[in-house]
């Protein structure tokens, strides 16, 4: 079974944060392929030197989108597109952000359950059904879930999704405060596509340095090591 891929986030408290240049370039010999970071925080030309600073460093790019409305989802596409992301994390889903990622053949994991609020809202069966709905669309990649955004029993939660998109051979994301081992531990069981790690990061939850957390957090997922 192949080990969930950690995506790096440059984001604290949703939002990229201002230094992310100084902080990518201290950590980008750390042992992770996959670094991102969202729409809001950064100027747009800022943004756009950044993903070409990733890329420069054969990182693969993730634009986490936390835009609600269809205008605002829309935008931030538009730019991730123009910043020349690989691939798109979140957005509420719409058809016509689904159409434009299909155009630019990025990969696109659309968020489940948050299309009014900054947490996941619904019943477990409610959910499902979204899932499903989008796992079978041509252009999703996968589903995007903030498990530890939702109010309810998150172990419950997950294996309904993950059951869910396994049938129709489509992968999950899990996004959105994962802090802690136990919490990596509730990763592997799931065992996604890929996982963030942002905001912990900066609270050093992991260790002390952005390079030292990374290293830390990959060998406990691949060997149960700290």
């Amino acid at each position: 079974m192949s080990c969930p891929e950690l995506v790096v986030m440059l984001t604290h408290n949703d939002v990229t944060v201002k230094n992310s240049k100084e902080i990518f370039l201290e950590a980008k010999d750390a042992p992770c392929g996959y670094w991102g970071f969202k729409e809001v925080g950064l100027p747009p030309e800022e943004m756009k030197d950044l993903v070409r600073c990733m890329k420069d460093a054969g990182k693969t790019t993730f634009m986490e989108i936390v835009a609600k409305t269809e205008e605002d989802c829309s935008k931030a596409v538009k730019l991730g597109i123009e910043s020349g992301f690989d691939a798109i994390l979140g957005t509420v889903y719409y058809d016509s952000i689904l159409e434009m990622v299909k155009e630019h053949h990025i990969t696109y994991f659309p968020f489940i359950g948050e299309r009014y609020t900054e947490s996941i809202r619904g019943t477990i069966e409610e959910l499902k059904e979204e899932a499903a709905c989008l796992a079978e669309k041509d252009g999703v990649t996968g589903i995007n879930v903030a498990a530890y955004r939702y109010d309810g029993n998150v172990e419950e939660l997950l294996t309904a999704i993950s059951d869910t998109v396994k049938k129709v051979n489509k992968p999950l994301s899990i996004v959105g405060s994962i802090n802690s081992y136990e919490r990596l531990d509730m990763v592997k069981k799931f065992n996604p596509r890929t996982y963030t790690i942002g905001g912990a990061f900066f609270e050093n939850k992991f260790g002390e340095t952005f390079s030292e957390q990374i290293e830390t957090v990959q060998n406990y997922m691949k060997k149960g090591e700290r």
